[in-house]
């Protein structure tokens, strides 16, 4: 079974990257969440980078915020994908230091980004890339997607 890794560069970013957990534990996906800060602990971040292709992981997602570097050193150091999620922090500039921090990666190190505090759906993506190999989690996706319409059509049939 694969797992995803869900790192962030403070505890502060947890409330925004719950979401991320909390999705993919919904589709019965393994995650090992940490913190791992870009530039309070280089050391730990390059160990990680390095070797979280051995330890079972499919996906990493990265939550930082302000300058945000946390998602893109991890993709310059691992072979696996890596979906960025830029954090609204208090020492951000509207989150938009954060965005482009992680959406401005160097042509050769990508780095999947979504929305300002958008962890939700880097869970649903993270799930998908597994999905694309894992029919047990692609039928999950499959229903999630439908509830997401039949949530649309109810809400419309409300409405009238």
């Amino acid at each position: 079974m694969s797992k995803v890794g869900i790192i962030m560069g403070s505890i502060s970013d947890l409330p925004v990257m719950q979401d991320a957990v909390d999705i993919l534990k919904g589709f019965d996906i393994e995650v090992e969440v940490d913190i791992v800060s870009a530039h309070r602990t280089p050391e730990k971040l390059f160990d990680y980078g390095k070797h979280a292709h051995t330890r079972g992981f499919a996906v990493i997602i990265a939550g930082a915020g302000g300058a945000a570097h946390l998602p893109g050193m991890i993709a310059s150091l691992s072979p696996l994908p890596v979906i960025g999620v830029p954090v609204k922090s208090s020492n951000s500039i509207d989150g938009w230091d954060s965005v482009l921090s992680i959406l401005q990666m160097p042509g050769g190190v990508p780095v999947a980004t979504v929305a300002l505090n958008g962890a939700k759906n880097a869970g649903i993506l993270a799930a998908q890339i597994i999905g694309a190999h894992d029919s047990c989690v692609r039928d999950k996706i499959i229903a999630y997607k439908e509830g997401l319409k039949i949530k649309v059509q109810k809400s419309s049939k409300d409405l009238k």
